[in-house]
């Protein structure tokens, strides 16, 4: 599967492994907790440099991690097209959501790209051709509603920086139907470099834009995101480093816990992401959630479970036919 690569490589992307739930528990809950600091240290250096400069450095550092830890190319992919189609559009969700960092709590960015498996029942009728009954309507319905309650529309709390993380789950869903639809027989190795190199295009196309165009009052309200190349300490080189170094282990052991326990069994862990960043976000901001935030939270994540479990026993009962 992977050319040249080391004989580690080879079992963490293993196509099919035995069931293992407590051990793939275990890996995902792991990762998300990875993730949540990882998000956690960008929050950090958003002041400091610009989104596109960020994401340049850390493709870059995880494509050098991936090659040193496999030794060698992932194989070529089987659709080129479709590997391209689904990492920009994983590179859109990822912009969209960190979009918001500098002006949100993470956990109000973490529970508006939590409403992504919601969006992807919504979808799966129309995209995959999957039935979509009345339980799995109002569970939707429900998980928007949480949506509802974290964004506070007609508040004064509300901007269109607080759809960010709502446009990165689109994204996101768009991403993993993708990924079921056109990359199944791709190889985890092959997807992850994918990402890489567009995250590397695209950090790489908008420093060049955004350090060539002055945009003015924009630049001097979301610096984030309208500005390019910022001088920056070795201190800053450093998180970016920790930040690849977390986002690829978490990747790995992400793809290692779904190759080792069914998806609709480990939904309802996937949600554990949303306590790891409102853990972070209180330790190290002190941005404690109000009661409306942790009221949507639970019904975004209950909700969501729902759904989960709805197409577990679906799942079983066409086996059993």
């Amino acid at each position: 599967m992977v050319g040249n690569g080391s004989r580690t490589g080879r079992n963490l992307f293993a196509g099919t492994t035995e069931d293992n739930q407590p051990l793939a528990a275990a890996l995902l809950v792991g990762s998300l907790f990875l993730l949540g600091l990882q998000d956690a240290l960008i929050k950090v250096t958003s002041s400091d440099v610009s989104l596109w400069q960020f994401q340049f450095f850390r493709a870059f550092f995880n494509l050098l991690l991936l090659l040193i830890f496999l030794r060698g190319l992932p194989a070529v992919p089987k659709r080129i097209w479709a590997v391209a189609l689904r990492s920009f559009l994983l590179c859109g969700a990822m912009v969209c959501f960190f979009s918001g960092v500098p002006f949100l709590s993470l956990a109000d960015i973490a529970a508006g790209l939590y409403v992504f498996p919601l969006i992807i029942a919504a979808l799966s009728g129309l995209v995959l051709g999957e039935k979509v009954g009345p339980r799995r309507v109002i569970a939707i319905l429900i998980g928007f509603s949480g949506t509802l309650l974290i964004l506070k529309p007609g508040t004064d709390s509300f901007t269109l920086v607080s759809l960010m993380p709502v446009f990165a789950a689109m994204f996101y869903a768009c991403t993993i139907l993708t990924t079921r639809k056109l990359c199944r027989e791709e190889s985890p190795v092959t997807l992850a470099f994918g990402v890489a190199f567009a995250f590397l295009i695209l950090g790489s196309l908008g420093l060049l834009f955004f350090s060539n165009q002055p945009f003015g009052a924009l630049a001097q309200a979301w610096p984030y995101l309208f500005t390019g190349w910022h001088s920056i300490d070795l201190g800053v080189y450093g998180i970016i480093a920790i930040c690849s170094a977390l986002n690829v282990s978490a990747n790995i052991s992400l793809a290692k816990a779904y190759q080792t326990a069914e998806s609709s069994w480990l939904a309802p862990f996937d949600y554990s992401y949303l306590v790891f960043a409102t853990f972070w976000g209180i330790v190290i901001w002190g941005d404690v959630p109000d009661v409306l935030m942790l009221i949507g939270m639970f019904l975004i994540a209950g909700s969501g479970g729902f759904v989960a479990w709805r197409e577990r026993q679906e799942s079983k009962a066409l086996i059993t036919r």
